[in-house]
This record gives C-alpha cells, structure tokens and sequence, in this order.
C-alpha cells in the first residue's frame, strides 16, 4: 500500500508519500508564487498552483516506485488546501482570472460595512463566522461593484482544494470545511439562502458548488488528470478538509476539548467543539470537520511577521531571530510589540482591517536582540489572546507549521499560555491530516479518530516554567487598546500618501 496527499499551501505546495504501515517516505515541495498587482491584494495564477500540484504528485509517485516492493501503487490520493479567497471557473471549468487569496484585503471597507451596520454579526448567529476581506461573500461583493464581467463569465466558485479536486476528478465540489464560511448555516450544515440575502448576494447562489459531506468524499481520477499526474486512471481522490483543519486533524486534535496552533503563513489557533457556539462574541470562524466543529482563529498575519523581523535585523534564517531573541531578557526590556502588519488588517481574535503593527517603548536603550524578543513574544501573547477567546482550556496546546521549529518560540509558547507544548513528529502535518481522512473515507479505518490514535506521533512535551509572564497578556491587551485609536488616522495618512 501507498498513498500520496497533497497540501497546497499559499506559497508551498506539498506531495507527500506514505508508506503501507503510515510512515511519511517522501516529501516534495514547490514553491509557488503570490502576486500583489496592488496595494492590499493578494493572488495567484491557478494553472499555476496546478502545474505545482502535477510536478510534486509526479516526483512523489516515482521515488514512491523506487522505494521497494509493494510501494509501486498508490492506493488513493488525498488533497487539502489553503482555504477561503475565491477560485472562479467558466463552464467549461477554465479560470476566469486569477486566484483571489484568503489575505486579500481589496475588500475591506465592504467587511467594515456589514461590521458598523450589524449584518456581520447577524451573519454570525447562523454560521459562527466573523466577516473578514479574504471570505467569498466580501470578494464577491467587491467583483460585482467592480469587475462583474468576470462575474458574468464566471459558473463556479471553489476554493484551492476544490480546484485541485476539479483538475483530479472533473467534478466541482465543496468540502463543507471551505463551505462553512461565510454561506453555510452550521445547525442544518446546508448553504442558507437567508445568508445569501442578508449579504444582498442571492445572486451568487449559482456560483455556489455541490456541498460534500464525510460520506461523499471520494472520486475517481480522470484519464487526462491521470496522464498529467503520472498515476492510473481510477485511482480514488479524497476531498479533505481545508488546510487549518487537516491540520488540526493531523495533529491529533481529533475530540473535544483537544486544541493546536499552526505556526504558518496563519497563526491559527484552533479548538475542537462537539457543537457551534452561535451566541458569543462574534469573533473567529466556526467550521464543520469529522466528527464535530473547528473553533478557529486564523490571523492575517503570522510566520511573515518573522521573515519581515529577519529583513528589518539582517538575519538570514528564522534559527537566527530565535538566537538573538534568546540573548535578550524576558520582556525584551520594556519593548513591545504588536503583530499585525498584513495589509488586510487582522481578522482573528478580532476583526479590524485598520489594525496596523507597532513597536511601543522603543528607546536608545534597545538593541537587535530586544527587537527579535519582542516580535516573538507579541506573536506568542496573539496565540494566547486566540485562545482566550476560544473560550476552551485544554490541558495541551499541539502545534505545527513551520514557526514550530523554532525551540526558543515553543518555550515561549508554553510559558506565556502556562500549558505543555507538543510538536508533531511529521513533517508535514496538514497532508497528515487528509491521510487521516482519506483512511477512514475509503474504509481502511473505521474513523478519523481511530486512524489518529494509530497514525500521529508526538514529539516530548516543552513544559512551562514560572517567569515574568504573568502580567504579559493583561498589558498586551492594553497596549492594544492604546494603540488602537491611532488606526483611524494612520489610514487616513495612507489614503494621503
């Protein structure tokens, strides 16, 4: 037995292969490109993600081949993508344009309408999502003010998994992870046409795709997707969830209570829940996924904000920002910092698309190291103010993404949130996920949770000790407040400028 998933992250897609008894034996990664055409957006060219997807499928297939006996058949594939932005097709299938991503902000003030008018939080009570400018109903909006003739030529809205499983099977579908914002009531989990209408999009029902539940995840591979990928015609596809849940899934936060934070181009931090909370605060998105939901709180901004500190610091790789952060005392001598530096805003634990970063309490008497300290301790102090606002406290937090690499930053984690911190063993933890999910969708386990108790791997628990963050999340709290209303007119400076 074999099995390849695929991750299509926003700048990396990743093939990974598996061996019968589970054991990740090949990865292969390209990267792909987001352009920025103007100020606060962000796309992709989705031949592009395409043609990334067949070279790694096709590299991955061959070492899999040379790996030994027995590992020359690829028993399924599974996909999981980046989730939400809008990935129009025609009738025929063909993009209408380019990608619109998830970190697009050109929709913002159209997000801070629904905001001040009480639409989005209307919207909440049926769908447990906040509005944010990368979700498809702020996109949409924004096309039909300003491109409706890309709209008119457009006959499907999927989103990167979607598109992926269209080239691999010929069939336009939506998982009902990507579907769970902004258009899906959460109770009946079925598009609402009482969403449609309270956002004035009922016209875009028709772009909506065919909604597939955990009983419909599974296709067959085409005979054209076949020749591309360099696999047989046949072979079962499995839609997984989107990339924040099969991540969470891979993780093995597969019951309630379980909770994970992806250190990725998102900081996501995420809570499993047996049911949607439809009455709180409406902050954060709520997704359906196996077995129950995903409380989720995925910022604008997250890994980015170490690759800007490296540029700012002349560091050449994040190991040194971690390096030089572990050089500065705790507290980073009375700097702080406050993340949010997207171009959106920020969308998670709050939603704000003025929100901008800053450095508080700079002086002469700061140096590199101080900075590097204080970037890392403002990204931690935002993973705690997701969970905060989760409302769950679970006894660990598992993480994963690229940031958890990262010793200083776990140790970081774990004493501001006070909780044990485990990593994931995998490599790629979001295609460990979809091969969770392509288990139990095509019977070789009896469900996601059985194939995470046998197949997820941890490494040893990063413990917290008692230091100088106890105060650190209450300040953060009221630096950001403080900082807030400077907001209002630094956008008003931008619009100068």
């Amino acid at each position: 037995m074999a099995v390849i998933c695929v991750d299509a992250g926003t700048t990396v897609i990743k093939a990974v292969g598996y061996t019968g008894s589970g054991a990740e034996a090949v990865v292969v990664r390209h990267e792909t490109g987001v352009s920025r055409p103007a100020p606060g957006w962000a796309e992709q060219d989705m031949d592009a993600v395409w043609d990334a997807v067949t070279r790694t499928v096709r590299e991955a297939a061959a070492q899999l081949d040379g790996d030994g006996p027995g590992h020359d058949r690829v028993d399924f594939l599974a996909v999981t993508g980046q989730g939400d932005g809008v990935w129009l097709v025609d009738q025929t299938g063909e993009p209408t344009g380019p990608a619109i991503l998830w970190n697009d902000g050109r929709a913002a003030a159209t997000v801070d309408s629904w905001t001040r008018s009480g639409v989005a939080e209307r919207a909440f009570r049926l769908n447990g999502s906040s509005a944010a400018s990368g979700l498809p109903h702020a996109i949409l909006a924004w096309l039909a003010e300003h491109d409706p003739d890309r709209l008119a030529r457009s006959a499907a809205n999927l989103t990167c998994g979607g598109w992926i499983f269209f080239r691999m099977t010929g069939l336009l579908a939506a998982d009902e992870s990507d579907a769970s914002a902004p258009f899906m009531d959460l109770r009946a989990r079925a598009y609402s046409p009482e969403l449609l209408e309270l956002f004035g999009l009922e016209w875009a029902e028709r772009l909506l795709p065919e909604l597939r539940d955990d009983t419909r995840r599974v296709a067959e591979l085409t005979g054209r997707a076949a020749e591309q990928l360099g696999l047989p015609a046949g072979t079962p596809v499995v839609m997984a969830p989107y990339d924040i849940v099969s991540t969470a899934l891979g993780a093995g936060a597969v019951r309630a209570g379980q909770a994970c934070s992806i250190l990725g181009t998102t900081l996501s931090t995420e809570a499993v829940v047996e049911r949607p909370d439809l009455d709180g605060d409406p902050v954060g998105i709520t997704i359906a996924m196996p077995g129950g939901y995903l409380r989720a709180f995925p910022t604008f901004a997250g890994v980015e904000v170490i690759q800007w500190a490296c540029r700012l610091l002349g560091l050449r790789t994040p190991d040194e920002l971690g390096e030089l952060a572990a050089s500065s005392p705790p507290g980073a001598g009375g700097l702080a910092f406050l993340p949010y530096l997207s171009p959106a805003g920020e969308r998670a634990p709050f939603s704000d698309p003025l929100a901008r970063g800053a450095f508080q309490g700079l002086s002469f008497e700061h140096g590199r190291e101080h900075v590097a300290r204080a970037v890392l301790e403002g990204l931690t102090l935002v993973v705690q103010d997701c969970l905060a606002a989760s409302g769950h406290r679970p006894e660990e937090l598992r993480v994963s993404g690229g940031g958890s690499a990262s010793a200083v930053w776990l140790q970081l984690i774990a004493d501001v949130t006070g909780l044990p911190v485990l990593r994931s063993a995998d490599a790629e933890v979001g295609a460990r996920g979809a091969f969770l999910v392509g288990l139990a969708a095509t019977g070789a386990a009896t469900g996601v949770e059985q194939a995470a108790d046998t197949h997820v791997r941890l490494r040893p628990a990063v413990h917290p000790r008692t230091g100088p963050y106890g105060d650190a999340y209450r300040d953060f709290l009221a630096l950001r407040e403080a900082g807030a209303r400077s907001w209002p007119l630094l956008a008003e400076m931008r619009s100068r400028s």
